[in-house]
């Protein structure tokens, strides 16, 4: 048994070294850290056409009746 002593703390840091190599690869390949934000849905058509409008209105450019009138036209509410 006194023979095989010295073997131990050789297997004990080799496995220290192997689990950190282990954590830096995770790391660097994006398997453990902080994920990437979610991609965004797609755009719908009138997203744009809609924030137009959003900026005439706050411009003071449009009531808001007529702000909302052009908003249901886009969405395709009924009026």
């Amino acid at each position: 048994m006194h023979s095989f002593w010295p073997i131990f703390p050789f297997f004990w840091g080799l496995f220290w070294v192997a689990l950190v190599a282990m954590a830096i690869t995770a790391r660097r390949k994006g398997w453990w850290g902080p994920r990437h934000a979610p991609v965004a849905a797609a755009a719908s058509p009138t997203d744009a056409a809609e924030r137009i409008l959003a900026e005439r209105y706050a411009r003071g450019e449009m009531s808001e009746d007529e702000y909302f009138e052009k908003v249901s036209v886009l969405k395709g509410w009924a009026s």
